[in-house]
């Protein structure tokens, strides 16, 4: 069965919301990634992860954005809870997004767990 549901706001009986809220504040991907094994650990619409060297990954939806305005996030742990490590975000497309993992330095590429990523749009 298709349909529409239009309405202004939403609740629970004790909690409300508008519905653009919903709509526009909710993650339209996110993912935790495994730079190690490398592996999808859980996710909503990313397809796959292509590991394109020690600390470089293309991160693929499911579904296509519909523009390249939109926010991706990153995070990266580290391995065995020791060491630090930053994440770059580019090479935006409406089907992928490039995710650069490395030490504090900046001067290496590593393979943090784990690598989390959250998209809004």
């Amino acid at each position: 069965m298709a349909g529409t549901i239009t309405c202004g706001t939403l609740s629970d009986g004790t909690n409300s919301t508008s519905s653009t809220n919903c709509i526009k504040g909710s993650a339209k991907a996110w993912a935790n990634y495994n730079g190690s094994t490398p592996a999808l650990d859980g996710s909503y619409n990313f397809t796959s992860v292509t590991k394109n060297s020690t600390g470089n990954y293309t991160f693929n939806f499911t579904n296509a954005m519909s523009d390249v305005n939109y926010a991706a996030v990153a995070a990266c742990g580290a391995v065995g809870g020791s060491g630090t490590g930053e994440v770059l975000t580019s090479n935006f497309t409406t089907t992928s997004f490039l995710v650069r993992c490395f030490n504090s330095s900046g001067s290496s590429n590593f393979d943090f767990y784990p690598v989390s990523i959250a998209v809004f749009r």
